[in-house]
């Protein structure tokens, strides 16, 4: 049986305070986006096992980049904030093929300012949490 894959060419990330944020595609190295929701017990009594209703619904955007002192006080600026985030598959056009994960409102807590090796690229990594998710197909 063949299994669907995909192979991503250059994504488009961009975060900012608001929408559309700066674009950081060529000095991002990869990036996550999951969507999940709480799982909230609503067991009774009568119940037998345990049983799962989903609360409230969670983002979580991790994306690695490639550090530069532009990028890096840049990206260090928005520290304690709550941002906009969008990423995209591909830099082509959105479509339901291609679609734009577009959050507001998700708060970046904190980012290394310095991460560095002896004889390796700095990279650094941030994380936010929370927020509104948008699912773009509309070109």
């Amino acid at each position: 049986m063949a299994v669907a894959t995909t192979i991503l060419g250059p994504a488009r990330f961009a975060i900012g305070a608001s929408s559309p944020g700066t674009e950081y595609t060529d000095q991002v190295i990869s990036v996550s986006v999951v969507k999940s929701r709480e799982a909230l017990d609503q067991s009774s009594f009568g119940d037998t096992g345990r049983q799962m209703t989903g609360g409230l619904t969670n983002v979580e955007v991790t994306a690695s980049f490639l550090a530069n002192d532009t990028v890096l006080n840049a990206i260090a600026a928005l520290v304690g904030t709550r941002c906009y985030v969008a990423v995209r598959r591909s830099t082509g056009a959105i479509s339901t093929s291609n679609v734009e994960y577009q959050v507001t409102g998700a708060y970046l807590e904190s980012v290394d300012v310095v991460n560095a090796s002896v004889g390796e690229l700095q990279e650094f990594e941030i994380s936010l949490s929370g927020g509104t998710l948008v699912e773009d197909t509309t070109p």
